[in-house]
């Protein structure tokens, strides 16, 4: 085991622990996150450590301004909730060199499979634009437009008009 864990490691630990133990979820509230971090004690010290939350909530969010730390473990997707970066997630600009993944000598060996998870499964799905909820929306609504064509709503919408 490593003699000293980063705490943005044990935070990224928690978030890929709970992304592995539940993939249908797109996102977590930070207390569940918390919750995991102090659950899995990558560090064997109770109780947590105190910057874990403060990691959560700013260090450690991609799409936030760096303060102080740079790293990009996680992404807000709205207030209060996270989930793990994926490569090409958007990324506040002074982030962008920032580390996403730990590196695997810096974690506990059984953590390292998450790394190997993440690689190969998580962040393979990077750019998935089915799962982007705007793009999601094509197509919604389409049955209003079935019997009438663009032309003809346009001249239904002018019909008024002197």
């Amino acid at each position: 085991m490593p003699e000293f864990i980063r705490v943005a490691d044990e935070v990224w630990i928690a978030m890929a622990s709970l992304h592995r133990s539940h993939p249908k979820r797109a996102d977590f509230a930070i207390d569940e996150i918390v919750k995991q971090a102090e659950t899995a004690n990558v560090t064997g010290v109770a109780p947590l450590r105190p910057g874990v939350k403060v990691h959560v909530y700013l260090h450690c969010v991609a799409n936030k301004p760096p303060n102080p730390g740079r790293y990009r473990m996680l992404l807000e997707t709205s207030a209060g909730r996270r989930r793990l970066y994926r490569p090409g997630d958007p990324c506040h600009p002074r982030r962008m060199a920032g580390k996403h993944v730990p590196k695997r000598g810096e974690i506990p060996e059984c953590y390292r499979e998450l790394i190997d998870w993440y690689v190969s499964g998580y962040a393979a799905r990077a750019g998935d634009k089915a799962r982007d909820p705007v793009l999601a929306l094509r197509g919604m609504g389409k049955q209003i437009w079935a019997n009438e064509t663009a032309d003809d709503y346009v001249h239904r919408q002018r019909s008024g008009w002197q």
